[in-house]
């Protein structure tokens, strides 16, 4: 009897469980259906006041449009939130949810375990994933005419998104502290990561928006970055892609990535490169290597180093001005030209690095450029103990 007891209450059990899994899958079309019309009720009152707000030119009026505004923001959000965990949620749990759905809900939560350490990225990045969220649905599901009208609000915010975010990792590399930070590659990482999404996906928006002409500038730079989002790539094309990123974002994001940032990043691609050179086995990818480097050096100076007004040191500065001076003096058009660039960017190269140990290795392979464009001598000095043999000793 007690077998038999057991039994019949695990098949209860099991019993019940599945009415509740099938009232459960029931219940949520209606629960994705109210949610689904609160979201459109509120993303209307949410694009009504943003419309309200913008076209007004009644200065007195102006603070009351925005709060209006921004108090239907936040309910806008909240709707959406409120979509994810009662909606989305359930469905990944009774195993009825789209890959797009999966994939939603993971994302919600690496975005919310951020609350904990970085409250500030986490508050920047949940707006954004929630925007993100009913963009790409209204995306998916085709409804052109309110995207038109959909796009200038996402636009606006998405603006003050990003900008915040990449502050907010200005800021950690900035401040005098960030010497203890443990992961400051993972911050790099990060901002280079947060440049990337920019680009190729409110980038394109803004073009749509305000037409090309407005970013004439950075047509070049977004030309070349366009090529690196297709096919797999390798070490080089990394670096070479966050070139151009960082190359954008001193027309994009000046104040959001000051120049003490940007000089920090030029400076941690360019050290990457190095050990691209003298990492690389095939003489093929370290010429290729080689090449980006040049162009980093270049870019850096060009686009941040000759614009910059303070200097720590009175003496840098004065220095970096014979550079520049020198610099501008090459006729860049000529190979003869060229070669005078690259052996004026490694002398300077050579300087910032030569009382280094851990970098013997480039040290060696810039001395070996320089004897290649003759720009220094090797003087090979024989003598014999036991054998003769030569040693090579490179004068600069």
């Amino acid at each position: 009897m007690e077998e038999r007891g057991l039994r019949v209450a695990k098949t209860d059990g099991a019993f019940f469980s599945k009415i509740s899994t099938t009232i459960s899958k029931l219940l949520i079309p209606t629960k994705i259906g109210i949610n689904g019309m609160l979201i459109t009720i509120k993303r209307n009152s949410v694009l009504k006041n943003y419309e309200i707000y913008t076209n007004n030119k009644e200065q007195e009026k102006e603070e009351a449009l925005q709060k209006k505004y921004e108090d239907a923001f936040i309910l806008y959000l909240e709707s959406i939130d409120k979509y994810v965990m009662d909606s989305i949620y359930k469905k990944v749990r009774t195993r009825t949810a789209t890959q797009f759905e999966e994939e939603a809900l993971s994302k919600y939560y690496t975005v919310i375990h951020l609350k904990e350490t970085q409250y500030l990225e986490y508050k920047y990045r949940k707006q954004k994933y929630l925007l993100d969220l009913d963009y790409l649905s209204l995306k998916n599901d085709n409804k052109e005419k309110i995207l038109a009208r959909y796009k200038p609000f996402y636009l606006s915010k998405m603006e003050g998104i990003y900008k915040g975010i990449l502050k907010n990792y200005s800021i950690q590399l900035a401040d005098k502290i960030s010497e203890n930070i443990i992961d400051k590659d993972g911050v790099y990482n990060s901002i280079f990561d947060t440049l990337e999404d920019y680009i190729a996906n409110i980038l394109p928006i803004k073009i749509e928006l305000d037409g090309k002409e407005k970013y004439k500038d950075i047509s070049e730079e977004y030309e070349k970055f366009s090529a690196f989002l297709v096919g797999k790539l390798d070490a080089r094309d990394q670096v070479e892609k966050r070139m151009y990123l960082l190359a954008m974002s001193r027309k994009l994001f000046t104040h959001s990535i000051p120049l003490v940032v940007a000089e920090q990043c030029y400076n941690k691609l360019i050290k990457e490169a190095r050990h691209l050179i003298i990492s690389s086995k095939v003489d093929k990818k370290k010429d290729k290597a080689y090449e980006t480097l040049i162009s980093l050096i270049e870019d850096y100076n060009i686009r941040l180093l000759s614009t910059k007004i303070y200097w720590e040191q009175p003496k840098e500065r004065e220095n970096y001005k014979k550079f520049w001076e020198e610099y501008k003096a090459i006729d860049k058009t000529t190979k003869e030209g060229q070669i005078k660039k690259e052996i004026l960017f490694i002398k300077d190269e050579l300087k910032k690095i030569e009382n280094n140990v851990q970098n013997k290795h480039i040290i060696r392979f810039y001395k070996d450029k320089l004897i290649e464009y003759k720009a220094i001598r090797s003087l090979k000095n024989s003598f014999s103990k036991g054998k003769n043999y030569t040693k090579k000793v490179v004068k600069v």
